[in-house]
């Protein structure tokens, strides 16, 4: 998932493509986030794929949840760009269960420490941090 102001990554390693395993990684992360997740990701935007078919009854008291039209890719930019990113590391494929938890933790950090045209060459890291003191920080 990407935080889309910032576009800090986090990846998420997803046991298989059925709904309830997509379900059983936001949940977690939802857990790891703890009462910011809300704050953190304001929307998501899936594709129609069944493995997103619970994600309504899951989050939708958390956030907006949109779904793209079908064959639209370009609908999810950012989530395409990030997962050609990805696929550098680990090309398509290749079994999830043969991909560290160690290897996804090292591109994530490589992604968020990567700096972007788009974020004025500043990384997603320098800015995630700056959002998260920014709107989270006693006064």
């Amino acid at each position: 998932m990407t935080e889309r102001k910032t576009r800090f990554e986090f990846i998420l390693k997803v046991e298989g493509k059925q709904a309830s395993f997509v379900n059983k990684a936001l949940l977690q992360l939802k857990k790891q986030c703890g009462s910011y997740f809300g704050a953190i990701f304001k929307t998501i935007t899936a594709d129609n794929g069944k493995e997103f078919s619970g994600i309504n009854e899951l989050l939708k008291d958390t956030l907006a949840i949109y779904f793209t039209h079908p064959y639209s890719s370009w609908e999810r930019g950012t989530n395409e760009n990030h997962d050609g990113i990805i696929r550098r590391f680990i090309p398509k494929g290749r079994s999830v269960s043969d991909v560290s938890d160690q290897l996804v933790q090292r591109i994530q950090t490589w992604m968020n420490n990567l700096p972007r045209r788009i974020l004025g060459f500043q990384t997603p890291k320098e800015l995630f941090l700056e959002e998260i003191y920014k709107n989270f920080s006693c006064s």
